[in-house]
């Protein structure tokens, strides 16, 4: 067994590829020096993410920090622009005949002070569902791609990390946005770059929660977006309009709510995805079309994946029906149909989830919002730099090792999982950039010796109490 992480020189040549490739995103050799010397601080610091801890991690105590915290000015790191190349760099990995994915969804960055740039009251994700608190944060809407799949995994690496604050937040340069017109805006932005690196008929599945199960959010969505949302279980919807309609009648019956249908027995038709190496047996319904009031030129098909019953901790548990609501497509002959075959759109359905895996990482892991900044461009540049440092670290990774080939682990009760972990990851890089290493036994093994082991044991506790009396 190895009892050490091997170091992985293609890890960060792979890394260095993409940061040489965001070079003109930066003004100045030298600004760029700066950005590449904070990526190697955010690999190897083991608290706080924040200014002054990266550099102190890099050995600066006392030198002037000021042109450190100008990189979040207005004018040296430009989110859009290093979007921009995360997107063409993305798609040597999708073709011009395959679907792109992306995922959107809204997320907060608590904060501790009213006075920095889009913070406000918002509902505390943290305090339990019977008893909603509040708190100051910031609200941003993540829009991410989400990785071919590979052995029924995949991941999102954020494109954009833009911001989506409230109306009452306190806002200088930036303005209110709700979390559907940020979603519009990352689309709008996404098509026309798609256009102009060469692909105009790319097709983009978005997924999103019920967030986005807006009117408004149907009635703009771009004509070339195919549009997967969870919808809520008595959501109104209303039957296309007869042939023998009289006059400009734009809507016909009123449906039955998705709640109302999934307690139908009949009807279910069995699936089997292959999600996270294994294989899930589902049941659903495809329904529709059905238009929603307020958007009569949008047809939409109704999927209801059957709930399901389970063990967890040894206690049975139940998982209510799911409804989603998709943009509808006409055939050959006229009729409303999916736009892409059902497996596919429940298999992305399921995806969807690698979003909140990526808010958890970058929030638990990665510092996220824990940079000091009360300039109102830097509040919003620091967050959107630690999600671009996070996107350019997971997609280096994975072009070294793909979603299911992870560096090895060097533990005998543990081989690793299927898919690499961000930990597993940031493992890989720090053994790369730390060079020779070996992981050494403190004490021997204790099969046959635990004597020796329990007199050493002895001795190191009595200088521990002997160190805490000093």
């Amino acid at each position: 067994m190895p009892t050490t992480i091997p170091q992985n020189e293609e890890l960060l040549n792979n890394l260095n590829e993409l940061l040489v490739a965001h070079r003109p995103i930066f003004s100045q050799q030298r600004v760029y020096l700066r950005a590449v010397s904070l990526v190697v601080a955010e690999l190897m610091a083991f608290g706080r993410h924040t200014l002054t801890q990266l550099l102190m991690n890099q050995g600066m105590v006392s030198e002037d920090l000021t042109a450190w915290y100008r990189l979040f000015s207005k004018r040296r790191f430009r989110e859009e622009a290093a979007a921009a190349i995360l997107l063409a760099e993305s798609l040597k990995h999708v073709g011009a005949d395959e679907l792109y994915v992306v995922g959107g969804d809204g997320t907060q960055t608590p904060r501790s002070s009213r006075k920095i740039e889009g913070t406000g009251y918002l509902v505390n994700q943290r305090t339990p569902p019977f008893k909603r608190g509040i708190h100051l944060a910031q609200r941003w809407f993540n829009g991410s791609w989400l990785l071919p799949p590979e052995n029924g995994y995949s991941r999102a690496i954020p494109l954009r990390w833009l911001p989506a604050f409230t109306q009452k937040a306190t806002r200088q340069v930036s303005e209110a946005r709700k979390e559907w017109e940020a979603a519009l805006e990352f689309l709008t932005w996404l098509l026309t770059h798609m256009t102009r690196l060469g692909r105009p008929g790319q097709r983009i599945l978005m997924l999103g929660d019920g967030s986005y199960d807006t009117l408004s959010m149907w009635q703009h969505l771009p004509s070339d977006v195919i549009l997967l949302a969870r919808s809520a279980k008595n959501r109104a919807l209303f039957h296309l309009p007869s042939g023998t309609a009289h006059g400009n009648r734009k809507y016909g019956e009123r449906a039955l709510t998705p709640q109302r249908f999934w307690r139908a027995r009949r009807g279910w038709q069995p699936v089997t995805l292959l999600i996270r190496g294994k294989n899930r047996p589902l049941q659903y319904r495809v329904l529709g079309p059905f238009i929603r009031q307020g958007a009569p030129d949008i047809p939409l098909m109704l999927i209801i994946v059957r709930g399901q019953t389970y063990s967890k901790r040894r206690r049975r548990r139940y998982r209510e029906p799911l409804p989603l609501l998709v943009n509808a497509v006409q055939d050959e002959h006229g009729n409303w149909v999916l736009p892409l075959p059902i497996e596919v759109l429940l298999f992305w359905a399921w995806q969807r989830w690698e979003l909140e895996v990526c808010h958890r990482e970058l929030k638990s892991n990665f510092g996220l919002g824990e940079k000091q900044c009360f300039n109102p461009h830097a509040a919003i540049a620091s967050v959107q730099w630690s999600a671009w440092v996070y996107a350019v670290l997971l997609l280096a990774g994975y072009r070294t090792f793909g979603l299911s080939g992870a560096p090895p682990v060097p533990t005998a009760w543990w081989r690793g999982s299927g898919r690499w972990s961000f930990n597993t990851l940031w493992r890989a890089y720090r053994a790369a950039l730390w060079g020779s290493h070996d992981f050494q036994r403190p004490l021997p093994a204790t099969l046959d010796n635990w004597p020796a082991n329990e007199t050493l044991l002895a001795h190191l506790l009595h200088a521990v109490y002997a160190a805490s009396r000093a």
